[in-house]
């Protein structure tokens, strides 16, 4: 028996490393779990998974630094790394793969995408499915082999054009040749020995009728040769037409296909076309209005924009980092000449948990006097280089070096500093966990402030 394959997830969220462990479970892998990188180097001292999940931001080592130090022992380098984090973007996966990673599993992952890793790992068998035969053995039945029909072919590859049906006939014809000449073949010899063993019959049965019959008999004259030989050539002229009607039918279901298929790619065109078409207005409206907006916004002393910040989610990365970008392009566009400040802000949560599990957003019907914490203790712990993605940090590293000093970028933290009220917190307080979280979420942000320069 096969021994089992087993995974190693390295994760400091004790969430995300369930979540993956069901799914890996569900395809019969044992899997381990380690809390940190410097847990996952002690496991592998002793033990030897067939793969490695690595979460990218964890307490002291990170998921880079620990790919290294395992592809830079000759005992561990061949395991295979796939990251397994909230980072994105193209060249965070290059930089993931330049490492040794084999590739980046996002934390929000379905089953399908841990299905397409571990085939890819080989860590599972190839899927096979049996063909069943046109007829169940043992019958007397000709068995009459059925052509392959050709694949359908794409809607948004099927060439439109009129020559394109008199191609595909002569493509399906050209198909269904090969197997028509066999099965005229097979039933040349079937209908060859048909006629063999009927003749030796009949030849069996005029021998045995008797030369003198009595008067009181009146027998049939025997057949004549010409209207056995007659007889012969219609049974075999109507099991010759029974394959030729099968593939004419099929033929015409193949052919009433295609032309659907051509009619329907027609209507998709046509309706991409119109979209298309209806998208470059919406575009030309959008760049009317985002210039204007540019333009007001230049000729004022500041713009901000507000980006809340869900709990558990790194400041400077994901959506805020691609509101950075838009509003880059933005003021680039306008000729926009200033500076940038980009300051973080936290929120105070009401939690559930505890240190050593850690915390969770508590349930919004819970009353806000039974939170186990009302703060921020993910916020609190991360260091200024924690603050923001790999991605975040290579955006502004790319402003930085522009050889004109037409934009500057300046980043803080500026802690608490709600941007909406509270409600009452002392013990008589009759706010739920809900409506405390829902204004924590609206002050857990990120403002992006442009001042013009002044000359």
């Amino acid at each position: 028996m096969t021994a089992a394959k087993r995974a190693l997830i390295v994760d400091d969220s004790r969430s995300a490393r369930v979540i993956l462990s069901r799914m890996l479970e569900a395809y019969d892998l044992e899997v381990d779990a380690a809390e940190s990188a410097e847990q996952a180097l002690e496991y592998l001292r002793q033990a030897r998974p067939d793969v490695i999940f690595m979460d990218h931001l964890m307490p002291g080592m990170d998921g880079f630094q620990a790919i290294q130090a395992i592809k830079s022992n000759p005992d561990t380098a061949v395991i295979p790394v796939m990251m397994y984090t909230s980072q994105e973007g193209e060249l965070y996966v290059s930089q993931a793969r330049a490492l040794g990673a084999v590739g980046v599993l996002p934390k929000t992952v379905k089953q399908g995408d841990v299905s397409r890793v571990l085939y890819q790992l080989h860590l599972l068998p190839e899927r096979r499915e049996p063909r069943s035969p046109l007829f169940s053995p043992g019958t007397d039945v000709v068995e009459i082999p059925q052509p392959t029909p050709p694949a359908p072919a794409r809607p948004a590859q099927i060439d439109a054009s009129p020559g394109s049906a008199s191609e595909l006939e002569k493509a399906v014809r050209n198909a269904v040749a090969p197997a028509l000449a066999e099965q005229n073949a097979e039933l040349r010899r079937y209908i060859g020995a048909s006629v063999e063993v009927l003749t030796r019959k009949l030849n069996g049965e005029k021998e045995a009728v008797p030369l003198s019959p009595p008067a009181t008999v009146v027998t049939a004259p025997p057949p004549t040769p010409a209207g056995r030989w007659s007889m012969l050539a219609a049974i075999a002229a109507a099991l010759a037409l029974v394959p030729i009607a099968i593939l004419a039918v099929l033929y015409t279901r193949t052919l009433a296909s295609t032309q659907s298929l051509l009619l329907a790619n027609a209507n998709l065109s046509g309706v991409v076309q119109q979209q298309q078409t209806q998208l470059a207005g919406l575009q030309q409206a959008l760049h009317a209005a985002t210039t204007s907006q540019t333009a007001a916004a230049n000729s004022a002393a500041a713009k901000m924009i507000r980006d809340p910040v869900p709990y558990g989610e790194v400041p400077l990365s994901g959506a805020r980092q691609e509101q950075l970008r838009a509003l880059l392009d933005e003021l680039r566009d306008s000729g926009f000449h200033g500076k940038v400040k980009i300051t973080s802000y936290a929120g105070e949560f009401c939690l559930t948990g505890n240190g050593i599990e850690g915390y969770s957003l508590a349930a919004d019907d819970l009353p806000f006097k039974r939170c186990d914490l009302v703060g921020n203790p993910f916020d609190d712990n991360l260091t200024a280089a924690q603050r923001q993605s790999l991605g975040f940090a290579n955006l502004l590293a790319g402003v930085r070096q522009q050889p004109d000093a037409a934009l500057t970028i300046e980043v803080a933290n500026a802690g608490r500093q709600p941007a909406v009220a509270y409600p009452e917190a002392g013990p008589a307080s009759k706010a739920s966990a809900g409506e405390w979280n829902r204004i924590a979420a609206q002050n857990n942000r990120v403002e992006f402030v442009a001042e013009a320069a002044t000359e």
